[in-house]
């Protein structure tokens, strides 16, 4: 029997071996850096210096990630219930061509496309002042927070979307029939039977651990969690605060999956 496990078991070691390698041990050291002073003893040092310095960019991390994440739910159910049940076929196949674009475009080009399109000068203002529409010298660029939310939203829509229509596709109508004579609302109905949520949460937990959108197209204060975590180490190799930064991200996280998981046992759905 033994024989057996182990014969089962050996295909899979070398993949066990690396996550354990490149994912368990990295975050089993930034635990314990967090929670260690710089002479050696367990503090929580950092956690006071991390939340001294950037709380308000805990803040800020959690109110645009959040935001971007309904937004994105919002999109994602008007684009995926288009797809399913569009009454234009030109429409849904210019649709299906292009909304999943972003799909396959990394953050870090989508945050330069978007320096370049909304920037002062950039391409929208040009084209509203070459159109007569505005007067370019008296706009100004969206480069801070409202690009921030924007860049994630549409970079994480398609994604969602995708989910959306596929769930729709498949959904067995009596189920929202049930809903409604029950006395679920329209929102209701959308929210939790038809949007799946778990594809929120991987958008969520997504763009709460992006670095380059943030800093190459806000560069100010407030900024997030990422941008700081990545300055406490370059600038001045302190790991202690960074991987404290690091642990207010994993709660985050978590907290976010909690309320997630929390929401499916109490409506006695399946995570």
């Amino acid at each position: 029997m033994n024989d057996r496990r182990l014969s089962a078991l050996l295909p899979v070691a070398p993949a066990v071996a690396m996550v354990l390698a490149l994912f368990v041990y990295p975050l089993g050291m930034s635990l314990v850096t967090a929670f260690t002073a710089p002479d050696g003893r367990p503090s929580l040092e950092n956690f006071v210096k991390a939340f001294e310095l950037y709380g308000t960019d805990i803040l800020f991390t959690v109110l645009i990630v959040t935001v971007s994440t309904l937004l994105t739910g919002v999109f994602a159910a008007a684009i995926g219930g288009y797809l399913v049940l569009g009454a234009h076929p030109g429409v849904v196949a210019v649709l299906k061509s292009i909304y999943r674009w972003p799909l396959f475009i990394p953050f870090i080009v989508a945050a330069q496309c978007m320096r370049t399109f909304l920037a002062k000068n950039g391409l929208m203002n040009n084209t509203l002042g070459a159109l007569g529409l505005v007067d370019i010298a008296n706009l100004s660029g969206l480069l801070d927070w409202r690009d921030i939310i924007v860049t994630f939203v549409w970079k994480q829509t398609p994604f969602v979307a995708l989910l959306v229509s596929g769930a729709m596709a498949a959904l067995d109508r009596a189920t929202i029939e049930a809903a409604a004579n029950l006395g679920a609302g329209g929102l209701r109905i959308l929210v939790e039977i038809i949007l799946p949520q778990v594809g929120l949460i991987l958008a969520f937990v997504t763009m709460l651990s992006v670095l380059s959108v943030p800093i190459m197209i806000s560069g100010g204060s407030p900024t997030m969690i990422a941008v700081d975590m990545a300055f406490r180490v370059n600038s001045y190799s302190d790991y202690g605060v960074a991987n404290a930064l690091g642990f207010a991200s994993y709660a985050i996280a978590g907290l976010a999956a909690w309320i997630y998981l929390r929401r499916n046992v109490a409506s006695g759905g399946t995570p």
